[in-house]
């Protein structure tokens, strides 16, 4: 009897040696990196977090039969920081994965370490076009949104119902800067002009200095080039100097129902904005709302269920791949279709972008919203293939090969 237990403990401990041959340190670690206390940390923040944590409790908790772990860390929107905490988790922590990484600056640096180290990164909460463009990675994926699809949907659409003149009020950033960019182009190529811009430090507290700008420039749409806070915080004071009351049009060009939610119906109604989801879409869409809300009491926006989307095809390619290595898994992670509450029929391209739909939104006026967070009138769907630069031109040199 001793003998038959011995030799059944010991087909167990080789069964189990072997299904973890092929996961690292036998167990697959990701870790969620971004703004926690700043001016992103509703933007993604720790609900980005409870995302991950959600899609790997969807998948089964575990992927080759080892366990997955979620960890998160605060880079305080310091590359620096995050840079040092990436370098830390790769050395010591063996995590084999960072994701989200809010702020380009952020993101930019990471995925140069990540290249280094030569493991997989995936960023939601980023914008830059150089993240698959000319700084593009093998193991570099960018998946929710970026400037470009932003462009697209708000520059394109206003210059089109006939904002034709454009003043950029632009956070003093890589982010900033490439929003006001890739808009800027739109703008110009749909017939209109830029009459100038004016920058500004992130997270600052005023910005009358810069609104006044804006205001004597005559401009019909001031276009906002910055994120959280700091476009709630632009369109309170544009309010105070009756900006809008005054006939020129506020386009918050990144602006997710994170923040609608903390402006208020009353502030933000009307304005005209681009996201990569909404809750209050489909069926599916609804249902992991209503589960994100009951973890969290708030409704994701497009960082947060593209951060889930994220976690969850990055263990999807682990399982096709067979192994958690990082060459095997990038490939899987270009060559599978993407399809789940996020995005329907997602591709990723040879730069490492995501291509899916983006929808261009309007806020609704307080007497339009029938339930609570049911903020957006859905104006229009754009295909991926037109929301997002094609690869074979984004300046990435994996993409021209």
């Amino acid at each position: 009897m001793h003998k038959k237990l011995m030799a059944s403990m010991a087909v167990l401990l080789a069964s189990s040696t072997a299904a973890y041959a092929d996961v690292s340190d036998g167990v697959v670690k990701i870790g969620i990196l971004n703004d926690q206390s700043g001016v992103y940390a509703n933007f993604g923040g720790k609900y980005s977090y409870e995302a991950a944590k959600m899609a790997v409790e969807d998948f089964g908790g575990k992927v080759l039969d080892a366990p997955v772990e979620v960890i998160t860390a605060d880079h305080q929107n310091k590359p620096d920081i995050a840079s040092n905490i990436a370098r830390q988790w790769y050395d010591t922590e063996q995590v084999d994965s960072i994701m989200e990484l809010t702020t380009s600056s952020v993101a930019l640096a990471v995925q140069a370490i990540s290249r280094e180290k030569k493991k997989i990164d995936i960023v939601t909460g980023a914008a830059t076009t150089e993240l698959t463009g000319a700084q593009c990675s093998p193991y570099g994926f960018h998946w929710a949104y970026d400037t470009y699809s932003l462009a697209v949907g708000t520059g394109g659409a206003l210059v089109k119902e006939g904002g034709d003149s454009w003043f950029f009020l632009t956070a003093d950033y890589a982010f900033g800067y490439s929003l006001e960019e890739n808009t800027a182009e739109f703008v110009k190529a749909n017939g209109g002009t830029v009459t100038g811009a004016v920058r500004h430090p992130l997270a600052t507290t005023d910005y009358s200095s810069f609104l006044l700008q804006a205001q004597s420039s005559g401009a019909k749409v001031i276009g906002l080039a910055n994120a959280g806070l700091d476009t709630s915080n632009s369109i309170k004071q544009a309010a105070e100097f009756g900006i809008v009351a005054g006939g020129q049009r506020l386009a918050a060009l990144l602006f997710t129902l994170a923040e609608v939610h903390g402006l208020g119906l009353e502030a933000a109604q009307g304005l005209t904005l681009t996201e990569g989801f909404y809750w209050n879409r489909t069926p599916e869409t609804v249902e992991f709302g209503k589960r994100f809300f009951e973890r969290t009491g708030a409704m994701p926006n497009m960082v947060h269920a593209g951060t889930y989307s994220s976690v969850l095809q990055y263990l999807k390619a682990i399982e096709k791949a067979g192994t958690d290595e990082t060459e095997a898994v990038a490939k899987a992670l270009h060559e599978m279709p993407v399809n789940d509450i996020f995005a329907e029929n997602g591709k990723v391209g040879a730069n490492g972008r995501m291509i899916h739909d983006m929808y261009l939104m309007e806020v609704k006026k307080p007497g339009e919203s029938d339930v609570a967070w049911d903020y957006y009138k859905v104006l229009a769907t754009i295909p991926g293939d037109q929301a997002f630069i094609d690869p074979a031109k984004s300046g990435c040199d994996l993409a021209a090969q």
